[in-house]
């Protein structure tokens, strides 16, 4: 699995993560962003073009050094100074209360200690702070929830540790973010055991 995880798998989600139903969500999400901006799970870039004006640094955090190259081209073309300042989400090399708002978008899913990387996330927010995000998770209809438990395990093994079944708006509110907006969804085109969205904005109180 190393070598499709290390070298394959950054390139099929490059493709698969860039369709145009993806891109939309991107836009809402980065829109409203300002100032100093925290990326966790960065990957190839697919964000950068919809960030708006008012950004004007990125600190990306990103484990794959394959995504990191593959971004290049378009950290090169972006208007935002961009920075690879770690690999993990659950440990930040980042000063505490230092960025205006963090970014995360179908990452949270990958991460092993999910409860960690939100404690970090708060912590580097600065009061008032802003964490955009969109994720996908658990579902409330009972039978896709049943079969996103069941596909679980064999679908973290293809798609780089992806966990379909974690309650994202739970998450974000135990890590003492407050949620200020979450729309909640099955996305269009996709599978509903993959599908299902949360999308939204919280803050650092």
């Amino acid at each position: 699995m190393g070598i499709y995880r290390d070298r394959v798998l950054p390139r099929l989600q490059d493709k698969v993560m860039d369709h145009p139903d993806n891109r939309e969500l991107r836009a809402r999400v980065c829109a409203g962003l300002s100032g100093e901006v925290v990326e966790i799970g960065f990957g190839t870039g697919l964000n950068l073009p919809h960030y708006p004006a008012t950004v004007t640094r990125i600190a990306a955090v990103e484990p794959s050094q394959k995504c990191v190259r593959i971004a290049q081209p378009r950290i090169a073309e972006s208007s935002v100074p961009v920075s690879i300042v770690g690999v993990s989400g659950e440990s930040l090399a980042l000063p505490s209360a230092a960025y205006d708002a963090a970014v995360s978008t179908w990452t949270l899913c990958t991460i092993s200690d999910v409860e960690a990387a939100l404690s970090e996330i708060r912590r580097v927010l600065r009061p008032g702070g802003r964490f955009h995000f969109v994720e996908h998770g658990h579902a409330p209809d009972a039978s896709v929830a049943r079969w996103q438990r069941r596909i679980e395990p064999v679908w973290k093994r293809v798609a780089g540790g992806c966990r379909v079944s974690r309650p994202i708006g739970e998450l974000i509110e135990r890590a003492g973010l407050r949620l200020e907006r979450l729309d909640t969804f099955y996305q269009d085109r996709e599978p509903r055991v993959f599908g299902y969205t949360f999308e939204g904005v919280a803050t650092k109180a």
